[in-house]
């Protein structure tokens, strides 16, 4: 019995040290993808902070961007204004202009009427002196 034990405890021994040897295998496996994993949150790392400062310079250039945008509209909403108050002075202009014709084709009219009252009184006048210097012939 002594010899079973003894077999028992080599047998123990074999599987135990069979047992630390996949372990170890295990570890050394693991121990490498850990050192993969490690060298790739590196280069992400990395990768990450040249995306940052690349999308901080993108923000700092829309922001300027921006700005610049918001003072050329301002710009343009001058000139829209300038050229909303050139547009009104044109239309106080032409209405004027109706306004001063309307009031010299007004005027023609009535001095019309009076041309032609002269033009007749004219006439009379002439005929009546024509009349009386024959007359006195």
């Amino acid at each position: 019995m002594e010899v079973m034990l003894y077999l028992a405890a080599i047998i123990a021994a074999i599987a135990f040290v069979v047992l630390v040897i996949y372990v170890i295998i295990t570890l050394k496996a693991a121990k490498g993808t850990m050192g993969e994993v490690s060298t790739t949150l590196k280069g992400l790392e990395t990768q990450i902070q040249g995306v940052t400062t690349e999308t901080t310079e993108l923000l700092n250039k829309t922001n300027e961007l921006a700005d610049d945008m918001n003072k050329k509209s301002s710009k343009l909403n001058s000139l829209f204004d300038g050229a909303k108050g050139v547009g009104d002075s044109v239309k106080g202009f032409n209405e004027a202009l109706n306004n001063l014709s309307e009031s010299i084709s007004r005027t023609s009219k009535g001095d019309q009427e009076k041309a032609a009252e002269a033009v007749k009184w004219g006439a009379t006048i002439f005929d009546f002196v024509s009349k009386r210097n024959s007359k006195k012939k």
